[in-house]
């Protein structure tokens, strides 16, 4: 032994993930305080130990394709390691997956989102079928038989995981395939052929580019049809026990998301139900599209989350220069910008939450300020988390860089909601076609920041408004930004302590400020905003 080890951060375990001002709050707010029971349950369960090694050895042991059993039989199956589906297990019994399409209980959409921000700070990659399982609901209510048979059992709390025909399972699970090698984000250029058959089905030939979670029991895909390209369901196991004739080419290689399998496909005449109208499969799977969106947002908000919560971990622990690295005035501002930017995000996943909740439940004005808001929050708190993710990261110094502190694996899973369901300049032209088309959503939008009742989001409101007078689609992108700051400084100045709400209008909405994070305005009570995000582990 050569040395004694000394000022080393310790493990950060058995705390509360959920015990999130920002989050408790926004979920009392937006209706679901009947829940805080239940995701202090799970926030419990995700500071252990024991949850935090299923995530780690879920991307340490990443999916495998086996497309032939040993005799030479087509198989196409997906193999995890145990680590995944206790991971999947929790997240089905917690309803993160489609159980509140199921509840008559107000709010029952906020408690999913709040659990599904706390589960996903253990291990981001599973999030992925259970997204997908809840936004395929959306998308199935177009077509009520399939409806019927389907979302009791996709909204069941029963992980059932394994190829047999699904509507013998105690539950199921969703999956998505619609971008095509030519097409990519531009889905009206699919080649899929979909040929209707004598009973009512459709046999589906062609290829998709991007399945997400092959592993799953049915899948929305997209496919020419006589009528025009049209949404279908297909499963992965016909009733009498075959396998339908959907070929898993191979898993993809990617960046971050590696717990998680992406697969290319072919289809040779594989049996399909049509959902909704023929000929209007864009507008049917829409729905599941923004369902999904919402949770590209709630998961880069508990991605800034768990990153901010490791960063003050470790600045509490760390003694450099003779005090806590939390003291260092650099350090203290850098911190205090990382948890605005978390608490801003976290407000708004709430409110957006709170309008999916209504709008599901016939609530038209939260509806049209759903629109216009998801699209633009989509846009730019995708954007945040990357940059987001590697500021906390180099919290931790060289620590950080290295893989058994898990915040490699944030950096590189940060970047993936910023692409999946329409990139950047997908989602802010998104936002542009929703303004252009129904101005009651712009209307609705500025109607709920003018509820903050304060000047400097007033004026800055109006700097927008001046903006979207002469705005194109060249300036998509700012605007999505600026609509996105507005909202979140509206929220905050009606919701969040002064502290919080004034140091985000003081470096967000004017004022001479650095880009960097840790260069906020002087004079703001930066102590005061990292006590409000709470000492987990402390």
């Amino acid at each position: 032994m050569t040395h004694d080890v000394t000022n080393q951060v310790p493990p950060l375990t058995g705390h509360d993930v959920a015990a999130d001002p920002a989050l408790l709050e926004g979920l009392a707010r937006e209706g679901a305080d009947w829940a805080v029971g239940e995701l202090r349950q799970l926030g419990l369960l995700a500071g252990s130990a024991r949850a935090q090694e299923w995530g780690r050895l879920a991307n340490e042991h990443p999916p495998v394709l086996r497309t032939h059993d040993r005799y030479g039989h087509r198989i196409d199956e997906v193999e995890f390691h145990p680590a995944w589906h206790e991971l999947m297990s929790v997240a089905v019994e917690n309803g993160l997956h489609a159980a509140p399409w199921t509840s008559a209980r107000p709010g029952a959409h906020v408690a999913r989102a709040a659990k599904f921000h706390v589960w996903s700070q253990v291990e981001a990659g599973h999030g992925c079928p259970i997204s997908m399982t809840y936004a395929a609901v959306a998308a199935l209510r177009h077509s009520p038989a399939l409806r019927a048979e389907w979302e009791p059992l996709l909204a069941s709390r029963t992980y059932d995981f394994g190829l047999r025909p699904p509507l013998d399972k105690r539950g199921v699970l969703a999956g998505m395939a619609m971008t095509e090698k030519q097409g990519g984000s531009d889905v009206r250029a699919n080649t899929t052929r979909a040929e209707p058959l004598a009973d009512g089905t459709f046999a589906l030939t062609g290829h998709k580019w991007f399945n997400s979670a092959p592993m799953c029991d049915a899948f929305l895909v997209l496919a020419q049809a006589p009528g025009g390209l049209s949404c279908f369901l297909l499963p992965r196991v016909l009733p009498d026990g075959t396998r339908n004739a959907m070929r898993l080419m191979r898993l993809k290689d990617k960046l971050g998301n590696r717990s998680n399998a992406s697969a290319e496909v072919e289809y040779e005449g594989a049996v399909a139900h049509l959902v909704g109208e023929e000929g209007r499969g864009v507008r049917t799977i829409i729905e599941m599209v923004n369902m999904t969106r919402l949770d590209c947002v709630i998961g880069s908000a508990a991605g800034m989350r768990y990153g901010l919560t490791q960063a003050l971990h470790h600045a509490r622990h760390r003694r450099v220069f003779g005090r806590e690295l939390a003291d260092q005035p650099l350090m203290r501002a850098v911190l205090a910008d990382l948890a605005l930017e978390s608490e801003a995000a976290t407000a708004l996943m709430t409110r957006l939450a709170g309008a999916t909740d209504r709008a599901v439940r016939g609530d038209a004005g939260e509806g049209l300020f759903r629109r216009s808001a998801l699209a633009a929050a989509k846009y730019w708190i995708c954007k945040r988390a990357p940059v987001h993710a590697a500021e906390a990261l180099e919290c931790l110094g060289g620590n950080g860089y290295v893989e058994e502190s898990q915040m490699p694996r944030l950096f590189r899973e940060s970047p993936l909601n910023g692409v999946w369901e329409g990139s950047g300049n997908v989602a802010a032209l998104d936002l542009m076609r929703v303004m252009a088309r129904e101005p009651e959503a712009v209307d609705a939008f500025f109607a709920e920041v003018a509820l903050a009742g304060d000047r400097r989001v007033a004026d800055a409101s109006e700097r927008l408004l001046k903006r979207l007078a002469s705005a194109g689609e060249a300036d998509a992108r700012r605007v999505a930004e600026e609509m996105t700051l507005v909202l979140q400084a509206s929220l905050l100045v009606r919701h969040a302590p002064a502290a919080v709400s004034d140091a985000f209008c003081a470096s967000r909405l004017s004022g001479d400020w650095g880009r960097a994070f840790g260069t906020l305005p002087a004079g703001l009570d930066l102590e005061a905003v990292i006590e409000r995000a709470g000492r987990p582990g402390v």
